[in-house]
């Protein structure tokens, strides 16, 4: 079996050999592979992140001074359960320095956006790909009100912050 073969049948644990595999391991040893895949996720879908945001910062007009980092802040979204927490799909802040900027909201007038309008804001603006991934990282670890993710792009490293 090839690794591309293995791979095909891992995305599908309910086909048949996968599914015979599951059933042959201990409990412990089940719960420890939860683990391991779920790590393995968040780390791949933080990797899409890091990827998205230097294809935006090289993107940017500059002085010639490299990006060191993106910020990203919280906005609530409406499910079908209620209000949910995420990241927002737009850049907060994009830095040169290793300083983390001030992102504490400032006292502006606030406009009510209808619901549609900005899921089509979302749809039109936002890169695909970095929603995505800022949605399943929100899904793994979810956010606080207040928290910031920070990437971190000489070193890749995707942070949570509390503030």
């Amino acid at each position: 079996m090839t690794p591309l073969e293995l791979a095909e049948l891992l995305t599908a644990p309910t086909e048949h050999p996968v599914r015979e595999a599951l059933r042959e391991l201990a409990p412990r040893e089940l719960d420890a592979l939860v683990i391991a895949a779920l790590a393995a996720t968040e780390e791949a879908w933080r990797q899409v992140l890091v990827s998205r945001v230097k294809a935006f910062a090289a993107g940017q007009p500059g002085d010639g001074r490299p990006a060191v980092a993106a910020y990203f802040t919280t906005t609530e979204r409406r499910a079908a359960d209620g209000m949910r927490l995420g990241w927002s799909p737009f850049v907060a802040a994009l830095s040169d320095t290793e300083a983390i900027p001030d992102l504490r909201p400032t006292r502006t007038t606030v406009t009510a956006v209808p619901v549609g309008e900005a899921a089509l804001a979302e749809e039109v603006f936002a890169d695909p790909e970095l929603t995505a991934a800022l949605n399943r990282l929100a899904v793994l670890d979810p956010p606080d009100h207040g928290d910031i993710l920070r990437v971190h792009l000489p070193t890749r490293a995707v942070t949570r912050i509390s503030t």
